[in-house]
């Protein structure tokens, strides 16, 4: 009865399993800044990140979460047996997929770069423990769902990606629909997000031991201000990326106030009717799914509209089984009526939906959004050197310093491209056919064009930037050449030694030609003079351009001091003042 009149549907779900994507940018500037003496054993950026994480690990800092649960800890692929993860997640994939998006402990050569450009953390829950992630809003909604995997990525450009996997085992659709639209948020909008329950009013990680509840993150959301644009974000998220000072600006995230969801749901079959799987009822639990609703017996949005999306949106080669995959900008879904052998895929291996769901599937979606945060992080970076060159063109000289962070841009775009980038990640059609979906509904291909274009454009105007300087040095140089020719000229017409008159006359004087002979003196003199004076003025007032011509090693010392490109000035508030 309560169930009709809520309009909540009355399936249930036999596992649910979600994981929350955090992707965030990490203001590598800042951090190198702030950790001078670490960063300066390195030459490159990822040889640095065990180091830095585990200098806070053992610091004097350390928080609830630190103490009772764990710290982060390197986790690569160290076994490569046939029944070993690493090789049944690698084999999928082709050659350069598996040697730059997985991390298998290498460690790079002095002066060279390693190959795979990623580093894989773990916090591992011990065991005889367990982890809860809980939330409630001011309606009184409320749910608690187990912790089973912490996983972080981070990756050479700075680039992270914080995964935080929950399980929970047979509840409602209704509930598992509202975990997964309460707990994704990482911030509120608005505090109206907040009165009227669109949002969670509290976040909590609580840890259980020995039946024992300790709390190790409380979040209760009343107030928050932005700082430097940066929102005010939720304490679980910082609380797990402790080594990285948010008040310090060190990193942003670079979605908006949602986790993305990734997610798969069984449906008991018991709770459903035999007709279940090409119902109505199915379709509209999917869109609830895929869109990140809360349940509902009916549409949420307008039929014709929904369905229009969910055929760009569903990937229906298992449809006539129950199963579907979705992907939005922001949901990656999987879903699936019980638990069967799979044709010749037996349940004594584990159940190859899910475990497909939590390993290669996994691995792509990871790609697929890291795809998305670095061309995102790429805008943005594009922006600030465009406004930084914008403003030099005011002052009518280009800074170096801008010149060579606007080019080390575009030299990084360009190894994204040809290093990073790939269209095609396996072979399989079901895997290259996911991906496909997963990046269009990422709008991959569409920013990264556009991100290209804008990168080329700003190549192209410091091209004709330097062009035009090239042009008055050489502009310069034959003034210069002009004038130093003449009195070569001059000098060297004197110098001939003509006879008879003319040596009487300049060179040995009498006593009636000795002012002709003064004359000429002084008027070559003055020539010299002036000459010299105007190579000196000119080589003085573009000292710059020959500075670095003629001591190139500080030149170099010069271009490694980097400002942040993002970090504000403002001052970030006591965490009270965001409580």
């Amino acid at each position: 009865m309560l169930r009709a009149m809520t309009g909540e549907t009355s399936l249930v779900l036999l596992h649910l399993h979600t994981y929350f994507l955090f992707p965030f940018s990490i203001d590598k500037a800042t951090v190198v800044a702030n950790h001078r003496d670490l960063w300066a054993k390195y030459s490159h950026w990822i040889d640095g990140l065990d180091e830095w994480i585990a200098a806070h690990n053992n610091g004097a800092r350390q928080t609830p979460l630190m103490e009772l649960l764990g710290c982060w800890r390197r986790d690569p692929y160290v076994r490569f047996d046939m029944d070993s993860p690493a090789y049944q997640d690698m084999v999928f994939f082709h050659p350069y997929v598996r040697r730059v998006f997985f991390d298998t402990g290498e460690v790079a050569q002095p002066g060279e770069e390693r190959d795979a450009l990623l580093c894989c953390y773990t916090i591992p829950i011990p065991a005889g423990r367990k982890l809860w992630f809980c939330a409630e809003d001011v309606k009184g909604r409320s749910a608690s769902v187990e912790v089973t995997d912490l996983r972080m990525f981070l990756f050479a450009n700075g680039i992270g990606i914080l995964s935080i996997g929950v399980e929970a085992m047979r509840i409602s659709a209704a509930k598992a629909l509202w975990i997964n639209e309460a707990f994704r948020k990482v911030y509120p909008s608005s505090g109206r997000q907040i009165r009227e329950g669109r949002g969670p009013s509290r976040l909590q990680l609580v840890l259980e031991q020995d039946g024992q509840r300790h709390v190790l993150v409380d979040e209760r959301t009343k107030r928050g201000s932005l700082i430097n644009y940066l929102p005010p974000l939720a304490s679980p998220i910082t609380s797990l990326l402790y080594f990285c000072d948010y008040s310090l600006q060190e990193f942003e995230p670079v979605l908006d106030e949602r986790m993305l969801v990734y997610t798969y749901v069984c449906i008991d079959p018991a709770s459903c009717p035999p007709e279940f799987v090409s119902s109505t009822a199915y379709e509209i639990f999917l869109s609830r799914l895929l869109y990140v609703d809360l349940d509902g017996r009916h549409w949420r949005y307008d039929p014709e509209f929904t369905r229009k999306q969910m055929d760009r949106h569903l990937y229906r080669r298992w449809a006539h089984l129950g199963t579907y995959y979705g992907f939005t900008s922001y949901s990656n879904v999987t879903a699936t009526v019980g638990v069967v052998d799979c044709d010749e895929h037996t349940l004594k291996e584990g159940f190859l939906i899910h475990r497909m769901f939590s390993t290669r599937y996994y691995l792509m979606a990871m790609i697929a959004l890291f795809y998305r945060a670095t061309l995102l992080d790429f805008a943005e970076r594009t922006a600030l050197v465009s406004k930084r060159i914008y403003r030099d063109w005011e002052d009518g000289k280009l800074s170096k310093g801008n010149v060579r962070i606007a080019t080390d841009l575009r030299a990084e775009f360009l190894h994204f491209s040809n290093y990073w980038y790939f269209d095609e990640l396996a072979n399989k059609d079901e895997e290259f056919e996911h991906f496909i979906l997963h990046c269009r509904s990422l709008r991959i291909q569409p920013v990264k064009k556009e991100v290209d274009e804008e990168i080329e454009k700003l190549n192209t105007s410091l091209q004709s930037y330097a062009h035009s300087r090239n042009t008055d040095a050489v502009n310069r140089l034959a003034v210069l050449s002009l004038f130093m020719g003449a009195g070569a000229v001059l000098t060297g017409f004197f110098g001939m030694n003509f006879g008879r008159s003319f040596q009487r006359v300049f060179f040995s004087p009498a006593s009636d030609s000795a002012l002709v002979h003064v004359a000429a003196v002084t008027l070559v003199s003055m020539l010299v003079i002036l000459v010299l004076a105007f190579g000196i003025y000119l080589v003085g007032s573009n000292w710059s351009d020959y500075r670095d011509v003629l001591n190139p090693k500080a030149r170099r010392q010069r271009d490694q001091v980097e400002s942040s490109l993002k970090r504000g000035r403002s001052e970030w508030p006591a965490d009270e003042e965001f409580e």
